[in-house]
C-alpha cells in the first residue's frame, strides 16, 4: 500500500554561528501515521500547535496541498516517488496535509 510520511518539527536547525537550513530533531518532533495513498484525497492528522515545519515523503507518485480541512485533487503540487520535500507552515493554525495518486 502506497504512503505518505509525515514529520513535524517545531524549529529549524541551529549551530554555534546561529541558524542552519534544516530541520530541528528534538523532544517535540512529531513521526505521524502515515497516510494512505490513493485515487481519493486523504488527510494528515492535524499539525501540533509549534509545528512550523513538515517533512513530506512519498513510495509513489501523488499530489498534495495543506489547509485546515484541505482536500487534494491531480491538479495540486505534484510529488515524484521516492520524493521527500520540507514545508513551512503557520504554527498554531491546525493544519494538515491532503494526499491523492497520480501520474
Amino acid at each position: 500500500m502506497a504512503k505518505l510520511y509525515v514529520t513535524e518539527f517545531d524549529d529549524e536547525g541551529q549551530t554555534v554561528r546561529g541558524a542552519a537550513q534544516v530541520a530541528q530533531v528534538d523532544a517535540n518532533t512529531v513521526d505521524q501515521t502515515p497516510v494512505a495513498i490513493s485515487g481519493t484525497s486523504a488527510q494528515s492528522a492535524a499539525f501540533a500547535a509549534t509545528t512550523v515545519l513538515v517533512r513530506i515523503e512519498t513510495d509513489v507518485i501523488c499530489s498534495v496541498t495543506f489547509g485546515t480541512n484541505p482536500t487534494a485533487t491531480t491538479n495540486n503540487m505534484r510529488m515524484a516517488a521516492d520524493g521527500v520535500e520540507y514545508f513551512g507552515v503557520p504554527k498554531g493554525q491546525s493544519y494538515k496535509v491532503a494526499v491523492i495518486s497520480n501520474t
